[in-house]
Parts: C-alpha cells; structure tokens; sequence
C-alpha cells in the first residue's frame, strides 16, 4: 500500500491541505477502481449516510446498554468516512461526475451527518454537558459555511482548514470515543476541548476569509475601472 501512487485525476478538483491528504488519497486511489460497478455514487452516500446512522446509535446503547458499544461509532465513522470519500472519488472515475448535483448532495448530508453525531452526544451527555454538544454542532456547522463562501470568493474549493480536515476530525473523536470507554466522563471534557480548538480555527479562517473578499473587491474594482 506504501507504494500505491495517487490517482491525481481524482482529486483535480479540489485542494487538499490536511496532515493525512497524502496516505487518505493513497488508499482511495487504490480503493476507487476496486468498487463494483452495481455500487453507485448514491450508493455510497447512503453508506456514509448509514455511518452516522451508526455514530447515533452508538451513543445511544452505550447510554442505555453498555459503554462498549461506542466502538460502534469508531466503526461509524470509518463507514462514514468510506462513503463520504468515494462517492465523488468514483463519480469521477467512471466519467460520471455531475458537479453541482454531487456538491449540494455533498454539503446537505455533511450538515444533516453532524446534527445526528452531535445529537447523538446529547443524548449521552449529563446535565449541562449537553450544551456542549450543540456547541460542537454550531461550531462544525460554522466551518461549512466558511468553506462555501471561500470557494465563492476564490473559485477553489477546499474543504480543510488548514492542517486540520474532515479525516482529521474522524480520526481525533473515533480516540475520544475509545478514551471514554478507558475513562468513563473523559468525553464531557474533550468535546469541550474540540468546541475551544474549533472557536479558535473559526476566528482565524474567517478573517482570513474576509481578507479574501476584500482582494476579491479591490480586484473587482480595478477591472470596473480598466474596462471604462
């Protein structure tokens, strides 16, 4: 798998910025022409649809049943990631893309995926630690937003911030996850952590999306003025 090259074609068109980009697009280069052809791009979707489906109920049962059963949302969220990363990917692939079909498809079940992990938390969550998990949601959902406006304002669309992407995000909570059923309560305390770490990305990302728009403006403006 070290030696598997990276498929460029299938990721031409977005920029990728995340620590994990180069081994994450590795084995999707060495996924995607393995995926049978009965699977379809919607097909996958609905597998990453089901993953979070599984993150829910994870915390659910080990809020009801057992602890243990949060490793069904480490599996979640490899499910999640698997359909999430490859239904593009294979669009593309097999010269089936429909860019704008696939990007608002993309975005609405991002956003619809992390209102059930965080309701998920929630429900987990004692007392006032629930409010952390809205917070989680608020926050994530904010980092959306300032991705779509900088591909408005850029015409490039990235969906990492800085070093830091969706993968990154998996990765951080599936250890949370697993650290919770080593120290019971120790979630209640990391989400908080995540909600603080994203407060300050968002800040960061959105004033340099803002000094984004205003080159846009100027750049704008200037050409107003050439073509007078």
């Amino acid at each position: 798998m070290s030696s598997q090259k990276i498929n460029k074609k299938l990721f031409e068109d977005r920029k990728r910025t995340n620590i994990l980009s180069n081994p994450e697009q590795k084995f999707i280069s060495y996924l995607v022409p393995r995926i049978p052809n009965w699977l379809s791009s919607d097909g996958l979707t609905a597998i990453g649809f089901l993953g979070s489906l599984m993150i829910l109920a994870s915390f659910l049962l080990a809020e009801n049943v057992h602890l243990n059963y949060l490793l069904l949302g480490i599996v979640g969220f490899f499910v999640q990631w698997f359909g999430d990363s490859l239904d593009g990917r294979i669009a593309f692939y097999r010269n089936k893309s429909r860019k704008w079909y696939g990007f608002a498809l993309d975005i609405i079940m991002d956003w619809v995926s992390t209102v059930f992990i965080g309701l998920g938390y929630v429900f987990y969550a004692p007392g006032d630690f629930k409010y952390s998990g809205f917070a989680l949601v608020a926050l994530y959902g904010w980092a959306m937003i300032i991705s779509q406006l900088r591909y408005k304002i850029t015409d490039k669309y990235t969906i990492d911030a800085g070093l830091l992407g969706p993968t990154e995000i998996r990765v951080v909570i599936s250890i949370v996850l697993l650290l919770e059923m080593i120290i019971p309560g120790s979630i209640n305390y990391s989400v908080i952590l995540i909600c603080i770490a994203l407060l300050f990305i968002n800040f960061s990302d959105t004033k340099k999306l803002l000094d984004l728009g205003d080159i846009r403006d100027a750049s704008e403006k200037q050409n107003k003025l050439n073509n007078q």
